[in-house]
């Protein structure tokens, strides 16, 4: 890992004590929807950010949320640590997307896209798996804003994204730049965070699940067909959604059940 990088998440500041409340709600089994109501209604921003995806049709609500309690009852403690959570990340990381070709507003978008593909997917296959894997794929894409910052930083943006504009392997020419890939950075930053170790492995082999250790190589696996289909490049593109049922068959899963879950997040779009 370049030490530009290295030194970039070692500077990041510590998450919001919100952040620390939920997560805290989170890993207590005792705790209640309430609990995790009173932790979120700490921060305005979090809160609006609820409402924002409670409203929207990505997650087929179909009613008018006006409030947090409302907004974390529909969407559960996962769910809602995981948007809350996002957000929180994108903000401490002051995100510039454009050696990626996109807006802040996008890559949010592509990272709820690729947490909402995971659940419909996964809760076919396992409601325990389902939950690990919603967090890991809604926050998988994180290292793609220090790469990009480090790319703006040598001023290689033009370059970078004429070779991310039409490539069916970014992880590839991330590495070819910064001698590293998204999955990778972040990890380290979750690392840095202090996130448990099957959180931080499963991430940082999403973009090599063969190298993953066994215990985590399904997540690993899981993590990277999603964001294959739903690529930043390339979302749901007729490429992108056949090279990830390929590597969903080759890797023994019922590819059928990602090809409805695909099929049907599509025609939310």
């Amino acid at each position: 890992m370049k030490s530009s990088i290295i030194e970039s998440i070692k500077a990041l500041p510590p998450l919001s004590k919100t952040i620390l409340d939920i997560n805290k709600v989170y890993a207590n089994d005792n705790s209640s929807i309430h609990d995790l109501v009173k932790a979120v209604e700490g921060d305005p921003m979090i809160v609006a950010n609820l409402l924002k995806a409670a409203n929207s049709p990505l997650y087929f609500f179909g009613k008018d949320i006006k409030n947090a309690s409302h907004a974390v009852s529909l969407f559960g403690m996962s769910m809602t640590r995981s948007i809350a959570l996002g957000n929180s990340v994108r903000k401490l990381l002051n995100v510039d997307m454009k050696p990626y070709g996109i807006t802040p507003e996008r890559f949010a978008e592509i990272s709820h896209l690729q947490a909402t593909l995971m659940l419909s997917w996964y809760k076919q296959i396992s409601k325990e798996k389902a939950d690990k894997l919603y967090l890991a794929a809604f926050l998988q894409e994180t290292g793609k804003i220090l790469i990009s910052s480090d790319i703006i930083q040598e001023d290689e943006t033009t370059s970078f994204y004429s070779e991310i504009e039409n490539t069916n392997n970014i992880a590839m020419v991330e590495k070819s730049y910064v001698k590293v890939t998204t999955s990778e950075v972040t990890s380290a930053v979750f690392e840095h965070w202090g996130f448990d170790k099957e959180f931080v492995e499963m991430i940082k082999y999403a973009d090599n699940p063969s190298a993953a250790p066994v215990e985590v190589q399904e997540y690993s696996m899981a993590l990277h067909i999603v964001k294959t289909i739903v690529s930043i490049n390339k979302p749901f593109s007729e490429v992108s959604i056949n090279i990830g049922l390929k590597q969903a068959a080759n890797a023994g899963y019922n590819h059928k059940l990602l090809e409805n879950a695909v099929n049907d997040l599509k025609a939310t779009l």
